[in-house]
């Protein structure tokens, strides 16, 4: 795929846009929203370094994504560069004109946890979904996520050219292989892991040491 239009600064209006958007999502997450999280091994210590939140006070240009998980994607610094968004409800998401996953109309796409790529030492970890990041750090592994096939770019292979390891942890179904055959391809370093599901549900039903042991395993 061609390289999408390169990444700019945020302008200091955006970014206090920004924060104080990721703020009031943060200050509105509800029991409910944290009990979801929690169903899917993400604590509270992990909500709030990831600085997930609720839309319940949309800010402009959020209108549509209200009700929805907000997972802002931040610097290394902790401020936030964008947010994506995942709507809770199980429902046939195209009769209401959205995703499951949603991103802000002309955003460009980017890497998930960079901060990853600056604390990492040899080796890091690429996931296909911000949740799933989120599950590998928290078990101990540096990783950054890629939000699907059609989100990986030239960039982001020269973000991780300078890893001697570089783990993919894609779903196993079509849009994983796609994914890691692009990374694979790519980077010589990189090495796909087997998973006979996604990492979050591969965690739910047996553990870290689960995770951990594919590596070994693979390695």
């Amino acid at each position: 795929m061609a390289e999408h239009e390169p990444l700019t600064p945020l302008s200091t209006s955006q970014k206090e846009m920004l924060e104080e958007a990721v703020s009031t999502y943060q200050a509105h997450i509800t029991p409910e929203v944290a009990q979801y999280l929690i169903d899917r091994g993400i604590g509270r210590e992990e909500a709030v370094s990831n600085r997930l939140g609720i839309v319940a006070d949309p800010a402009p240009g959020h209108e549509k994504y209200r009700g929805m998980l907000a997972i802002p994607y931040l610097s290394k610094d902790g401020y936030p560069l964008t947010v994506r968004f995942r709507c809770l409800v199980e429902h046939n998401h195209r009769d209401y004109f959205h995703g499951k996953y949603n991103t802000i109309k002309d955003d460009i796409p980017r890497m998930y946890g960079i901060d990853s790529v600056h604390r990492a030492g040899e080796e890091i970890h690429v996931t296909e979904g911000e949740l799933d990041r989120i599950v590998l750090c928290k078990i101990g592994l540096h990783a950054v996520a890629i939000p699907g096939a059609n989100m990986w770019f030239g960039r982001h292979r020269r973000m991780l050219a300078g890893f001697n390891r570089v783990w993919t942890w894609a779903d196993p179904d079509d849009a994983g292989a796609e994914l890691t055959g692009k990374i694979t391809r790519q980077l010589r370093t990189a090495k796909a892991v087997r998973l006979k599901a996604d990492v979050t549900d591969e965690y739910l039903a047996h553990g870290a040491e689960h995770l951990l042991a594919k590596v070994k395993k693979e390695d």
